[in-house]
């Protein structure tokens, strides 16, 4: 593998899915999950001006319309119009921030190097470079001196697996098909599982401004895998840097 390929990769792992993780996570930490979800999910704007600014896709009206209802259905979903729901802080909103700029680094950078290589490679290193991050970071004599609980550690492993290497693996999939502001604006089928699961395995009440988020990310998502009018289907195929 060329050496600047195993810089972007490494570059990938570590700006993109470790730090969109982090950063998330540090979001819910301080403001709330509505509030971090919605952050989070600014970052289809930012692709769509990357890659518009980049000429490799043209500002077609599907895809703006798209992104914006996206963001729309993501906030009506995640119930951000609710009262009590939706709660900033500094810190909080620049964790959410970095997030979606982390989020859409990932998909753009990401996109290019899913294809000229297959996507279990991309996820090898990218993980590997994500993990050693971490290990210097937070390094393994600090995680055995918190003295975790066996159930504690397995609940770490299944979520790593369940939460992080799974979905990753699936995403990746995706994004060496699609262009990555189709694939960004199906990810944000998260908050709709996520009202979903909740309603199913917890019993949560589905308010009715809810479902019409549901239905605005769904239409989100439908309208922009719609081929362009002119010139046909738009596929970005050269690297993006």
């Amino acid at each position: 593998m060329p050496a600047l390929d195993l810089v972007r990769l490494t570059l990938l792992g570590v700006l993109g899915v470790a730090a969109s993780n982090y950063f998330y996570y540090l979001a819910i930490q301080k403001t709330n999950v509505a509030t971090a979800i919605i952050l989070q999910y600014t970052a289809p704007v930012l692709v769509l001006l990357y890659t518009v600014a980049r000429g490799l896709q043209r500002a077609t009206m599907p895809k703006v319309a798209a992104v914006g209802l996206a963001g729309v259905g993501s906030g009506l979903a995640i119930g951000v119009v609710g009262a009590g729901t939706f709660r900033l802080n500094a810190a909080g909103l620049a964790a959410g921030i970095l997030a979606a700029v982390s989020f859409a680094f990932y998909n753009i950078t990401g996109h290019s190097l899913l294809a000229r290589y297959d996507r279990w490679i991309v996820l090898l290193y990218t993980t590997l470079s994500a993990s050693l991050f971490w290990l210097v970071v937070n390094p393994p004599w600090r995680l055995a001196a918190a003295h975790y609980s066996t159930f504690i550690w397995t609940f770490l492993l299944v979520f790593a697996v369940v939460s992080v290497l799974a979905p990753f693996s699936f995403y990746f999939a995706g994004l060496q098909h699609l262009e990555p502001t189709r694939a960004i604006v199906g990810s944000c089928l998260e908050p709709v599982f996520s009202i979903v699961i909740a309603a199913l395995v917890l019993g949560e009440v589905v308010r009715p401004v809810q479902i019409l988020g549901i239905a605005v990310v769904l239409a989100a998502i439908v309208l922009v895998q719609l081929p362009d009018r002119a010139g046909g289907e738009s596929t970005v195929v050269e690297p993006m840097e």
